[in-house]
């Protein structure tokens, strides 16, 4: 096996494992929803465009990951934005969940950082699937955002 077929198996596998508990929190989000239990009522929409940026910024991370491995400087910027995307969008579908006055103030924030990571992602869209598909839930999620930010 080539070094490039480990790394590439490597970044499939912490892909993998990252999506675990962001399906997890899907699966929850479901559970209390389907028994109207929690905050999500009133944030719905803010959870769901949040836990999608959580997907498929993980999915873009691992593959930038992966081409700066293989040498490719062009994705640094992509990747350190997808970072601040992830922490951010963990941070506010747990608020949402929850109800929590704190939301709008947060969605305030994830406004900026889904406008960033957007910007970052839409530079790579038409050679990477994975940065159009986080730039798509990126822009999906800003408009969330808008609808509840203080």
């Amino acid at each position: 096996m080539q070094r490039r077929d480990v790394l590439k198996t490597v970044a499939g596998a912490v892909a993998v494992a990252m999506a675990v508990p962001v399906m997890a929190a899907e699966q929850k989000h479901e559970h209390h929803h389907e028994h109207g239990a929690g905050g999500d009522k009133k944030y719905g929409r803010l959870v769901d465009s949040s836990s999608d940026c959580q997907k498929t910024g993980e999915a873009c991370l691992a593959h930038c990951l992966v081409l700066l491995s293989q040498g490719d400087k062009d994705m640094a910027a992509c990747a350190q934005s997808v970072s601040e995307l992830l922490a951010t969008c963990n941070a506010l579908m747990k608020l949402a969940l929850q109800g929590s006055r704190f939301t709008p103030a947060m969605a305030k924030v994830a406004a900026d950082v889904c406008s960033s990571c957007e910007t970052q992602c839409r530079k790579h869209e038409t050679e990477h699937a994975e940065c159009k598909a986080c730039a798509d839930s990126c822009a999906a999620c800003l408009d969330a955002c808008k609808a509840v930010a203080a």
